[in-house]
C-alpha cells in the first residue's frame, strides 16, 4: 500500500501531538482525513492514483493509528478544533498554506471544523458519509441511536468504554464495529483491516473516546456557537446508500446546504466505508472536484 510514498511524522507547536502520515505525488495539495476505528490506510485504494494529479498528504488523527496525542483524560485535547489545528499545521510544514481537503467520518468532522475556524486555509472540502454533528444530536432517534450506539457508549466517562474495550481483543471488536450489517468486513482489504487491527491499542482507545466523549459536549458548544456560520468554499458531500446516515436521515445534501454555501454531490451505490467500498466512485468524484481548482500554495 502507498507504494512511492514518504512515510515521516510532524511534531504540532508546543509538542501538543506528533502526526504520523504519508505522502506522495505532485501537484496541488491535497489532505486526506480517515474516520474511527481506522487511519490513514483507509485510503489505500485511491491515494496512488490521486498522486498522479496532488501532492496526497494522508495523515493519522492525533491519537489514531502510530499519531501520538496529549493526555486524553482532557477532553478539550480532542476537539475536533485540536485536531483540524494540527491537520493546518502539517501543511504549513510540508509548505502549504492554502490546500484542499478530503474527510470521512471523524476526518470529516475535523475538516468541516477546519473549514469553519481557517477558510483562509482551506480552498475545497469534500465530506464522506456524515452529517454536520450539531444536526445530529439535534435530530436523535432511536433508529440513530441503534446504528450509532458507540457515539453514545464513547461517550461515557469513568473509564468504562475504554476498560471494556480493552478487556476484548482488538480483531473482536474490530470486526463488530467496522463490519456494518448487510455489509460485512469483505470490503475492506486483508492488509487495511490488520493495519486497523495492529493500531488498536491502548493508546487509540483513549484517545478516541475523549474524541466522542468531546463530540457530545465541547464540540456541541462549539458548533452551537457556530450555528449561523457556514462553510464558505465549495464542498463536496458524498455517503453511501447502504449507510445509515442516508437511511436514518434521507435527504443528506439538502441538509448539508444549510451549513455550507456551496454543496454538491450524492448518494454511491455502498456502506459507511466509501473510500474502501466504492473507490472507482470516490475517485471519479474526486478527479471533477478537486481537478476543478487550481490552488496557490
Amino acid at each position: 500500500m502507498f507504494e512511492g510514498f514518504e512515510r515521516i511524522e510532524i511534531p504540532t507547536a508546543g509538542g501538543a501531538a506528533r502526526i504520523h502520515l504519508r505522502h506522495g505525488g505532485s501537484g496541488p495539495p491535497l489532505l486526506l482525513l480517515h474516520g474511527n476505528p481506522q487511519t490513514h490506510v483507509a485510503w489505500h485504494r485511491i491515494a496512488g492514483r490521486l498522486a498522479e494529479h496532488f501532492h496526497v498528504v494522508a495523515t493519522d488523527l492525533r491519537g489514531y493509528g502510530d499519531s501520538i496525542g496529549p493526555d486524553p483524560a482532557d477532553t478539550a485535547n480532542y476537539t475536533f478544533r485540536a485536531m483540524a489545528q494540527d491537520q493546518v499545521e502539517v501543511m504549513r510544514a510540508l509548505g502549504y498554506e492554502r490546500f484542499m481537503v478530503a474527510g470521512h467520518d471523524r476526518g470529516a468532522r475535523t475538516a468541516h471544523r477546519m473549514a469553519l475556524d481557517h477558510p483562509e486555509r482551506v480552498e475545497r472540502v469534500a465530506l464522506l458519509d456524515i452529517l454536520p454533528t450539531r444536526h445530529i444530536w439535534q435530530n436523535a432517534s432511536a433508529e440513530w441511536a441503534m446504528s450509532s450506539w458507540h457515539w453514545l457508549f464513547m461517550a461515557q466517562g469513568n473509564g468504562l468504554p475504554e476498560r471494556m474495550m480493552e478487556s476484548v481483543p482488538p480483531d473482536w471488536f474490530m470486526e463488530r464495529k467496522i463490519g456494518k450489517p448487510g455489509v460485512g468486513i469483505s470490503i475492506f482489504a486483508p492488509e487495511a483491516y490488520a493495519e486497523y487491527v495492529r493500531c488498536f491499542t491502548p493508546k487509540t482507545i483513549r484517545a478516541s473516546c475523549a474524541d466522542y466523549r468531546a463530540a457530545a459536549t465541547l464540540d456541541r458548544e462549539m458548533d452551537e456557537a457556530d450555528r449561523d456560520r457556514r462553510i464558505t468554499c465549495p464542498t463536496l458531500v458524498l455517503w453511501g446508500k447502504q449507510s445509515h446516515t442516508g437511511r436514518v436521515y434521507g435527504d443528506v445534501l439538502a441538509i448539508w446546504r444549510d451549513y455550507a454555501v456551496d454543496a454538491t454531490g450524492g448518494p454511491l451505490d455502498c456502506g459507511h466505508y466509501v473510500p474502501e467500498h466504492a473507490p472507482e466512485e470516490t475517485l471519479a468524484w474526486f478527479l471533477r472536484f478537486f481537478g476543478a481548482a487550481p490552488v496557490r500554495s
